[in-house]
C-alpha cells in the first residue's frame, strides 16, 4: 500500500504516470520496413514529358534574334558611314552573338532534358515514382539539372534539393526507406563468366601438360 501511495503522489506532484512494465515498453531499437526496388530499374518506355520547352529561356533567344535583325536592317541605311556604321556593325555583331549563345543554350538543354529523362526513368527509383505518381516531380528535377549543366549555379542547388527528395542519392534513399536489392542477372552473369574462364584454363592446360600434369619419372 504505501508503494502505490508513493506513486499516486509522484503523478499527482506533476512528475507522469508511473512506468509502464518492460513487457509494455515501445522497443527503441524496432526496425522500420523498407521498400525493396529492384536492382534492374524500371522497365518500359517513359512517360510523356509533362513540361513545355523553357518559356524564360525560348522568350530571351527570341528577343535577341529580333534584335540583332533590326540592328541587321539598320546597316542598310545609305547615310551610314564612317565611324557610326563601325559603331553600328558592332552592335550587329554583338546582338548576332548573343542571339546564337541563346539559341545553343536552349538546344542543349533540350537535349539533356530528353537523354537525362529517358535515363532517369529505368533507374530502380522510377519505380517508386510510378506507383507515387512523380511524373511532375521528376520533371521538375530534370529542368533544374539541365540549367545546372549548362553552368547555372542556382538551379545546380535546386538540382541537389530535388535529388534528395527523389532518392538519388544514399542519404535520401535511407530516408525514404527505400533500398535496391541485389541485382541478381549481373551476378548470375558473373559466375557464368567465371565458370567458363575456369573452364577455359583447365583445357588449355591439358593442351600445355597432355599428362595431366604427371611428373616425368612417372608411369
Amino acid at each position: 500500500m504505501r508503494r502505490n501511495g508513493a506513486l499516486e503522489k509522484i503523478t499527482m506532484a506533476g512528475m507522469g504516470p508511473p512506468p509502464k512494465p518492460a513487457g509494455q515498453r515501445r522497443r527503441r531499437n524496432a526496425t522500420v520496413a523498407t521498400t525493396k526496388l529492384p536492382a534492374e530499374g524500371r522497365k518500359g518506355r517513359p512517360p510523356k514529358w509533362p513540361f513545355m520547352d523553357d518559356v524564360v529561356l525560348t522568350a530571351r533567344r527570341d528577343l535577341a534574334l529580333r534584335r540583332a535583325d533590326e540592328l541587321e536592317l539598320a546597316l542598310l541605311e545609305p547615310n551610314l558611314k564612317g565611324r557610326t556604321k563601325v559603331a553600328a556593325e558592332k552592335k550587329a555583331d554583338s546582338a548576332r552573338e548573343a542571339a546564337l549563345v541563346l539559341t545553343k543554350q536552349l538546344e542543349a538543354q533540350q537535349r539533356i532534358e530528353t537523354e537525362l529523362w529517358r535515363e532517369l526513368w529505368k533507374t530502380p527509383q522510377a519505380v517508386m515514382w510510378q506507383r507515387l505518381s512523380w511524373t511532375r516531380e521528376v520533371a521538375q528535377y530534370v529542368r533544374w539539372k539541365s540549367r545546372a549543366e549548362a553552368g547555372d549555379l542556382d538551379s545546380a542547388k535546386e538540382a541537389r534539393q530535388l535529388a534528395d527528395r527523389l532518392g538519388l542519392t544514399p542519404l535520401s534513399l535511407l530516408r525514404l526507406r527505400w533500398e535496391i536489392g541485389a541485382d541478381e542477372v549481373a551476378e548470375t552473369r558473373q559466375a557464368r563468366a567465371k565458370q567458363t574462364e575456369q573452364q577455359s584454363t583447365r583445357r588449355r592446360l591439358r593442351v600445355v601438360d597432355p599428362d595431366g600434369g604427371k611428373a616425368a619419372g612417372d608411369a
